[in-house]
């Protein structure tokens, strides 16, 4: 059964029984679809919204030209058993307009990383995260490990807000020779996607010499995109939560362009202790 596209929040609050949210921008493949599947038994109705917002891009970032499909994504939404597609207007989301808005502040974790990168990003990726929550107000939401800053960030907004809603993390959704699946991909030349197997290379090559510590994962995963001529924005080894890495459960979390199409991936692994005097 097709489902059913609502824009407004009268139609959301019309919705009955336990509600799962799979928030995404549209352009949807199977790194979505699997994030559907792995919602749709957690609720008596499961809801994806497909709305491309405005606030989490920067001048000069690739908001107009971001890819839309929506026949396509409304095929993908039927495939993995979605009830309801909340696709809002802008003005839905921001009835004052977008340079008028209460905006929610990432704090320090939101300035690290993609947030240094990106230092607007992600207030506009939590303001949005939670104007859906209050318009959908999903018992349960669903995002990819394959953002896994913004995964953090949103855990981080929902225990601070005191937000009502279980937020649930799923692995990372590749391509049968690693490759994170992305909506941006498909902005890949052919030469650049062969190239771009070095991200998903170079987490392997540090994940494999995580046992000698932090920094020779680090080392590791560099010399692996310097194979690939991939220059990265940045190579980290971090705490499953983003802070320093200690012996144990950790993140190497890597963002690079490849041609134009700026890609994101990480993996957890496991750290030894650096060996003395190194």
């Amino acid at each position: 059964m097709s489902p059913r596209v609502v824009r407004t929040a009268a139609e959301l609050r019309a919705l009955e029984g336990t509600i799962a949210l799979v928030p995404t921008m549209g352009a949807l493949h199977d790194g979505h679809v699997q994030l559907m599947k792995h919602a749709r038994p957690l609720a008596d109705t499961l809801v994806a919204s497909i709305f491309v917002n405005p606030t989490q891009f920067a001048a000069g970032e690739d908001l107009d030209s971001y890819p839309r499909t929506w026949e396509a994504d409304l095929e993908r939404c039927e495939e993995a058993g979605v009830d309801v597609v909340f696709a809002p207007e802008v003005a839905t989301m921001y009835p004052a307009g977008l340079d008028d808005q209460v905006m929610v502040d990432p704090g320090p974790l939101g300035a690290i990383l993609e947030g240094e990168q990106r230092p607007t990003h992600f207030r506009g990726v939590l303001t949005v995260v939670a104007k859906l929550f209050g318009l959908v107000r999903p018992d349960v939401a669903v995002f990819g490990e394959k953002d896994y800053q913004q995964l953090a960030l949103i855990r981080l907004m929902v225990d601070a807000l005191c937000l009502d809603v279980e937020v649930v993390g799923c692995p990372t959704v590749r391509e049968a020779d690693g490759l994170a699946m992305s909506s941006r991909n498909r902005y890949l030349a052919p030469d650049e996607r062969q190239r771009a197997v070095a991200l998903s290379q170079a987490l392997d090559a540090g994940v494999a010499a995580g046992s000698h510590g932090p920094e020779a994962a680090r080392a590791a995963a560099l010399a692996r995109l310097a194979d690939f001529g991939v220059v990265p924005d940045y190579v980290a080894v971090t705490s499953p939560d983003l802070g320093d890495p200690t012996p144990g459960e950790a993140r190497i979390l890597i963002a690079a362009r490849v041609g134009k199409p700026r890609l994101l991936d990480n993996r957890a692994l496991t750290l030894g202790r650096a060996p003395e005097g190194s």
